[in-house]
């Protein structure tokens, strides 16, 4: 607290990702660690987080040493398990707006290797998209694989649920709506001659609204139970369908005002020719939980350019991969001054 003004929250992530590192950087990361299920695994950065908590302690040594020319409560966390969906959710939980001051604003960044190092990327509205992870259990009625008559093919209904998934999009959502529907894993079966009873789908579901989010997730619902009874699958073997809601994520909202004033001062810090209007994005963030409770802070997180401008942007690793490296300098020096000049325009005396 620095005398009487408003209070600018700033967050970080911290967690990192099961990916072993082979960016042959000098730092790289050889840790290995047990995960929840007690499997063992190699382990990095493959999101940037080391560099965003390096960035939001760099703002802080700033914005200490800049006392006299602000005033209001600046308050700094970092936030675990972004990655799984659950960090911002267990802050809350755990009285984040209660033990410390309700912020007037809420800011974030995080890097981005498709922009330029040394350059920022903003989007206001809508910026990230809603995630939902979904399973599903197709069931049938086993048989001998010679004999398909005897039993209901959960591998056929499958088949057929996958294929009309595809129409959720492209036919019950507004053309100017974004929605996503993508199979990411399916397994099922044991032999070349057996019918299995069941068949494991596994789904990403990703929107903006809250309207096409609930109209994709009752459709998913609505084209397996009709399709499994559409080919005969008996009513105490329809499909079950899973909403893993403690993995989801709302989608993100940056707030147009906040975006307008920081994008300012960003101009200021950086040049105008150095801050970008960027495209949203059907990634997700957690950081949107922070401004959907019933305070309804505005928030905002902006894009810190890591790629390489030597490289083309198409050629540059991205998130979550093996080889994804952010060059250091000059991101970490732009995140810094970008984060401390957007909280110096909002606690400016």
């Amino acid at each position: 607290m620095n005398g009487n003004g408003p209070t600018v929250l700033v967050r970080t992530d911290l967690d990192a990702l099961p990916v072993e590192e082979k960016t042959g950087a000098p730092y790289a990361s050889t840790v290995r660690m047990t995960d929840l299920n007690g499997e063992e695994a190699p382990v990095m950065h493959a999101c940037g987080h080391d560099m965003h908590v390096t960035t939001l302690l760099g703002t802080a040594q700033v914005l200490v040493s800049l006392k006299d020319r602000w005033k209001g409560t600046l308050v700094l966390i970092g936030q675990p398990d972004e990655e799984r969906g659950g960090g911002a959710r267990a802050l809350l939980a755990d009285g984040l707006y209660q033990r410390w001051p309700v912020p007037d604003y809420c800011l974030a960044q995080h890097g981005d290797p498709t922009i330029d190092a040394g350059k920022i990327g903003y989007c206001p509205g809508w910026a990230m998209a809603n995630i939902d992870m979904i399973d599903i259990t197709i069931r049938g009625v086993g048989s001998h694989g010679a004999q398909p008559h005897k039993g209901r093919d959960p591998i056929v209904v499958s088949a057929e649920v996958i294929n009309n998934l595809q129409t959720l999009v492209s036919r019950t959502i507004d053309p100017v709506e974004t929605g996503v529907v993508t199979v990411g894993s399916i397994h099922g079966g044991s032999k070349h001659n057996i019918i299995p009873d069941k068949v494991e789908l596994q789904l990403t579901v990703r929107s903006f609204t809250d309207q096409v989010r609930q109209q994709l997730l009752t459709g998913i619902e609505r084209i397996c139970m009709n399709t499994a009874r559409a080919l005969d699958v008996p009513e105490d073997r329809l499909p079950i369908v899973h909403n893993r809601t403690e993995e989801f994520f709302p989608a993100l909202y940056n707030d147009p005002p906040l975006v307008e004033t920081s994008v300012k001062a960003f101009q200021a810090a950086l040049g105008a020719y150095n801050v970008l209007l960027r495209n949203k994005t059907t990634g997700g963030e957690d950081f949107s939980e922070l401004g959907r409770t019933k305070e309804k802070v505005p928030i905002f997180m902006f894009f810190v350019g890591t790629g390489d401008p030597s490289v083309a942007p198409k050629d540059r690793p991205g998130w979550h991969s093996a080889l994804y490296l952010p060059v250091a300098e000059p991101a970490l020096r732009t995140g810094m001054l970008a984060m401390s000049s957007a909280v110096l325009n909002l606690l400016k005396k």
